[in-house]
């Protein structure tokens, strides 16, 4: 395949995903718009769908870091998505400080990923260490199996994704 037209197709693939993802929901902001003022964590909280994950998050003592300077991607589930998790793996996740910060951890990937640089990848490495898979499938993106719902939510220190299930590492 020639070089103009591998980009051709790299082109309309990412447009394809970035129109099948979707505009950012009522209570997200694009990450392409204005630059947000609010970190992460406040950006979830803001958004009122993530109450459990930022519960678990401070939880796990992850506040800190995702409030931090630095660049994360985090692809967030909603509280819909954590209510499909049995109630006895949320308990023995919430005893268990070291499992539940891997599997936080495996939502976060360093630096600022924003949907047209995700649906260029095959996978991601989260901050677990472990590789998070990415598919597009039908106009639509897949990270590790959960699907993006609202992507490039703008924080001043990175972008969420909305994904609808938990991920869980391996």
């Amino acid at each position: 395949m020639s070089t103009k037209r591998s980009f051709s197709t790299l082109v309309a693939v990412t447009a394809v995903a970035a129109a099948a993802i979707g505009p950012a929901s009522a209570n997200a902001r694009p990450a392409s718009t204005a630059s947000a003022k609010q970190d992460i964590v406040e950006t979830a909280v803001a958004a009122g769908n993530f109450d459990t994950l930022t519960a678990l998050l401070k939880k796990a003592g992850l506040v800190k870091t995702l409030k931090s300077d630095g660049r994360y991607t985090v692809f967030a589930p909603t509280d819909k998505a954590f209510s499909k998790v049995p109630k006895a793996t949320l308990d023995a996740l919430g005893k268990d400080k070291a499992k539940l910060r891997s599997v936080l951890l495996f939502h976060v990937a360093k630096g600022k990923l924003t949907a047209a640089k995700v649906v260029n990848r095959k996978s991601i490495k989260t901050l677990n260490g472990q590789r998070v898979r990415v598919r597009v499938r039908n106009g639509k993106v897949f990270v590790g199996g959960a699907r993006v719902t609202t992507p490039d939510v703008a924080a001043s220190n990175g972008v969420i994704h909305v994904i609808n299930k938990v991920l869980i590492p391996r």
